[in-house]
């Protein structure tokens, strides 16, 4: 064998065992372990069910090996809570939490629902009642959502599902760790000692290290602009004002037609309402045209209706059911995946800021133009009859005491005749339907007063 052909041979040789030489080499240096973080430390809420998703959707963008919580919370809405908890229990990416103080009530069930769970040497979980605005434990039929929820995702996790419970009923006892009528908090001692904890850490290093995790690569989780805006729009207390400016809108522009700006703060609410609701799929486009049909209805019975009938109350149960139903992630007509506590949520949310929005257009209807604040947008200075200053007309304050029928719709203001002539009026109170009898029973500033006979 000649040197050219030993030297093509060896060549040939080597092209054989590169792959196997190449192997060897990407073997000894091994890839970092992906961490993808994002942090749980508010209020559980919509904004944070918004977060979550964005973060597994990064971190699977990503190819993340782990999802890790930085958790820190004493709780929320429970609706809230269950989706979230849903979300990591169908996730295929292991996901752990990292306790560094609290987390209670709706946070113990998120963490509950976690692959692992790492707590801060003074950290808590549990406390996990449901309770209403003030505090109080809300009914039994609410409790058994949150208890069953903890049970099964307990078991689903390998936990010991009492211990789950205890932490939401407190009519549950355990020798040895819970009597009855207290309801269970675990250190991370005991959270440690009973299985709900795989170890206490100071810190996010100290957790990768006690897990076996030596070689690894974080990402932080970052919220955009956008992200901040939808989720500041979509937390219940603005979503109750942007109703109270919704319905208080509707309210001054059908008390003052024409007007023009109560009209565009209404719309513009609408807008900020359902937008961000629609884009996280909340809102659906049947539950908006529920609305604008509700909006439409009650128009119509105020305008070319009269009395307030059904048009009215239909109009007004469709509003209250658009805005409700918007708030609640029912998928059309299934509402078999949304609790009860999450509909009796939306439901508080919505009735609370239409009425706070009707007790508030009151006053401000009432006051807008009886106070000097506002001196600049009418006249201040009075005209006194002893100055020679008068509007009185002998043949209207002649009318005090008669009787006539209603010749239009009075709401407040209208028409009415009265012997044979058509004069302006106005409603002492309520409405006036046409036709109705009428009495006059006072004349101020130029106009008639009646009452319903």
């Amino acid at each position: 064998m000649n040197k050219k052909t030993l030297f093509f041979f060896t060549l040939f040789a080597l092209s054989l065992l590169m792959p196997f030489l190449s192997f060897g080499q990407s073997d000894s240096v091994q890839k970092p372990t992906l961490v993808y973080m994002f942090d749980i430390r508010e209020e559980i809420a919509p904004p944070v069910v918004r977060t979550t998703q964005k973060a597994f959707e990064a971190a699977r963008d990503n190819d993340a090996d782990i999802i890790l919580i930085h958790m820190n919370t004493y709780g929320g809405m429970v609706d809230a809570a269950d989706s979230i908890r849903t979300r990591i229990l169908n996730c295929k990416i292991p996901v752990y939490v990292y306790i560094d103080n609290n987390a209670a009530s709706a946070g113990a069930l998120i963490a509950i629902a976690c692959d692992s769970i790492y707590m801060a040497p003074v950290a808590s979980i549990g406390a996990a009642t449901v309770v209403d605005q003030t505090g109080k434990p809300v009914p039994d039929k609410y409790q058994s959502y949150m208890r069953s929820w903890m049970r099964s995702t307990a078991e689903a996790k390998g936990r010991d599902p009492d211990i789950a419970q205890a932490m939401v009923d407190p009519d549950i006892y355990i020798a040895g760790i819970i009597d009855t009528g207290k309801v269970l908090t675990l250190t991370s001692s005991e959270a440690i000692l009973y299985g709900f904890c795989e170890g206490k850490v100071e810190n996010i290093a100290e957790l990768m290290e006690i897990s076996g995790t030596t070689n690894y690569e974080i990402i932080e989780h970052k919220q955009t602009t956008a992200d901040n805006i939808i989720g500041f729009l979509i937390s219940p207390l603005i979503s109750g004002i942007l109703i109270m400016i919704i319905i208080g809108g509707i309210y001054f522009e059908l008390q003052s037609p024409g007007v023009g700006f109560p009209l565009a703060a209404s719309i513009i609410a609408a807008l900020l309402y359902f937008a961000p609701l629609y884009i996280e799929g909340l809102a659906d486009n049947w539950e908006i045209v529920l609305f604008a049909i509700g909006v439409i209805l009650v128009l119509v019975e105020v305008f070319a209706i009269p009395g307030f009938g059904v048009a009215g109350i239909s109009g007004i149960t469709l509003i209250v059911a658009g805005l409700t139903l918007s708030l609640i992630g029912n998928v059309g007509l299934d509402f078999s995946r949304v609790p009860m506590e999450a509909v009796a949520t939306a439901f508080f949310i919505v009735t609370i800021a239409i009425f706070m929005a009707l007790i508030g257009s009151f006053w401000i209807s009432k006051k807008l133009f009886t106070t000097t604040i506002f001196g600049h947008l009418a006249l201040e200075a009075e005209q006194h009859a002893g100055e020679g200053f008068t509007v009185s007309d002998i043949r209207y304050t002649s009318m005090l005491g008669k009787r006539g029928i209603a010749h239009s719709v009075l709401r407040p203001a209208g028409k009415v005749k009265i012997e044979g002539d058509v004069f302006d009026a106005t409603a002492l109170t309520g409405f006036i339907d046409k036709g109705d009898a009428i009495e006059v029973v006072k004349y101020e500033t130029g106009q008639l007063f009646v009452k319903k006979k």
